[in-house]
């Protein structure tokens, strides 16, 4: 099985054909092909470690989704000196498809394969068709007056202690 270790956004991403991967924002439009050339090494039968990178050697990616991930917050206090400094962002993700691990400078083949499209549902013929009827409420009891707890019976007070 063919694997490749990449980096992109500062963060290194070991993937494998086919494997869906969320990493840092890059540039490009939902649906397009792009191709990652920063290759630290390749893995399978005949690995080739890189240094820094395998020449030659690229990734092509689809890419399926642009989109922010949860807010996150820096909040900073220096105790005992009135400071505080809350600050916080929301980092930007793109969802890619792994199409292809490329070698020896080649070209991207496969195309994109798109989102798939939602089945539609059969609808029934006219003749078949049939009226639901809405359900009749339950016919509503009379509501049983609520009873009061039993008083707690009131204990002696207790002797104070001499000293």
């Amino acid at each position: 099985m063919m694997f490749a270790v990449i980096k992109t956004g500062g963060l290194q991403y070991r993937v494998t054909e086919d494997e869906k991967v969320r990493i840092g924002r890059i540039a490009g439009e939902p649906g397009e092909i792009v191709q990652l050339g920063n290759v630290l090494m390749l893995g399978g039968d005949n690995p080739q470690l890189g240094s820094p990178t395998v020449s030659g050697a690229s990734v092509a990616v689809e890419i399926l989704e642009q989109s922010r991930g949860r807010k996150i917050i820096a909040f900073k206090k220096r105790r005992r000196k009135n400071s505080r400094r809350k600050r916080g962002f929301r980092p930007e993700y793109t969802v890619v498809r792994i199409s292809e691990i490329l070698t020896d400078g080649k070209a991207p083949t496969k195309k994109a394969k798109g989102k798939p499209t939602p089945k539609a549902k059969a609808e029934k013929p006219e003749g078949e068709a049939t009226e639901t009827k809405p359900k009749a409420k339950a016919a509503a009891k009379p509501k049983a007056a609520a009873k009061k707890p039993a008083s707690k019976a009131k204990t002696a007070a207790k002797p104070k202690a001499k000293k």
